[in-house]
């Protein structure tokens, strides 16, 4: 019986965490990258164009249904994976080097990246910088800076 109780706290609880936060999404929501693809090779400065269907782009702090806005990681592993990835789902995205906030409601940004390999992932946060429920994130794609 125990065995069973612990088996069902683990599955519910694995089930919270890769939920998102507490503001739903539309599920048929997608947000991806509109100019670049897994493999390209860019010269910088990199221009990032965000796209999103399903969705609305609104600045942060907006509370409105089916909208959110842009969060861009860098050279960090997928949403929910690594060290700090439950918190990301659960208690919204740090702002970093590695996560860059659009809490504007922009579209894009131009960004200075050095040479080399480099991984990108987008992700739609709420108001409060919290990705939805279910998360609505993209690809992560790798691009090669010349």
């Amino acid at each position: 019986m125990k065995s069973f109780l612990f088996t069902a706290a683990f599955c519910l609880s694995a089930s919270f965490v890769w939920a998102g936060g507490e503001t739903a999404s539309n599920p048929d929501a997608k947000v991806y990258f509109v100019n670049l693809a897994d493999g390209d090779s860019v010269k910088s400065p990199v221009t990032v164009v965000f796209g999103l269907s399903g969705m609305g782009v609104a600045p942060a702090g907006t509370e409105a249904e089916n909208t959110g806005h842009h969060h861009l990681l860098i050279n960090r592993p997928p949403i929910g994976e690594g060290e700090d990835g439950a918190d990301e789902l659960a208690y919204g995205l740090p702002a970093d080097d590695n996560h860059i906030h659009f809490g504007g409601g922009q579209t894009e940004v131009t960004l200075d990246l050095p040479a080399g390999q480099h991984t990108l992932q987008l992700v739609l946060g709420d108001a409060g910088h919290v990705p939805h429920s279910p998360p609505v994130v993209s690809e992560v794609i790798t691009i090669t800076v010349e």
